[in-house]
């Protein structure tokens, strides 16, 4: 039975672009898997601590060595890192901030970024086998070949960070120019339109 893992990294609730983008790909995606399911993850209805000490300790050190702290540190990276395990494929939606990702996003990452669960010291990815789809939403417009691509310095970090994990079976769709719904130039029906066809393509 496949599974689809739903990422969601937008603030912005039902306001969110990239939040319809996911919702609308995870409709197609289930109507090309009538046997699949949908998990649904919500960053911003996650704990996401920042890595500290504690959570350092547990993931260099054995389980059975834990003290109550650092096992309750390390907690919520164990529950991150088993879901990601347990799917086939992985959209995520995703706002870019000041040309990169979402401190709750990078979040996230340090938390499922972890040395024997998924990669090996000698740095081989242990997630594999699994498709990430991004829907890459910004107030700016960063087409590949144009002046402003080295700008959008997201697309290059998360295909870096997900395939030394492992995941290099990956998609992203730029999803430009969502600064013009917070100007009053187009309405967020008219933008979630304008990506529609793109989001049906990636879920086929």
């Amino acid at each position: 039975m496949p599974k689809l893992l739903k990422i969601d990294a937008s603030p912005r609730g039902d306001y969110s672009v990239s939040r319809a983008l996911t919702a609308i790909f995870a409709e197609e995606w289930l109507k090309n898997h009538a046997d699949g399911t949908v998990v649904g993850r919500d960053l911003f209805k996650t704990e996401l601590p920042f890595v500290d000490l504690p959570w350092i300790a547990g993931a260099y050190t054995p389980a059975e060595q834990h003290s109550p702290e650092i096992a309750k540190a390390i907690k919520i990276s164990d529950d991150l890192v088993d879901e990601l395990l347990s799917i086939d494929h992985i959209v995520l939606g995703a706002p870019m901030y000041n040309f990169s990702l979402p401190a709750i996003l990078k979040a996230y990452i340090d938390h499922i970024v972890r040395i024997n669960r998924t990669f090996t010291p000698k740095y081989e990815g242990l997630v594999t086998g699994k498709k990430l789809t991004i829907f890459l939403t910004s107030g700016g417009v960063y087409t590949p070949g144009s002046y402003t691509e080295a700008y959008n310095v997201e697309s290059g970090y998360l295909k870096q960070v997900f395939g030394f994990i492992g995941i290099t079976d990956v998609n992203i769709v730029l999803a430009g120019g969502t600064a013009a719904i917070d100007m009053g130039q187009k309405t967020r029906e008219a933008v979630i339109d304008e990506f529609k066809p793109a989001v049906i393509e990636a879920a086929k």
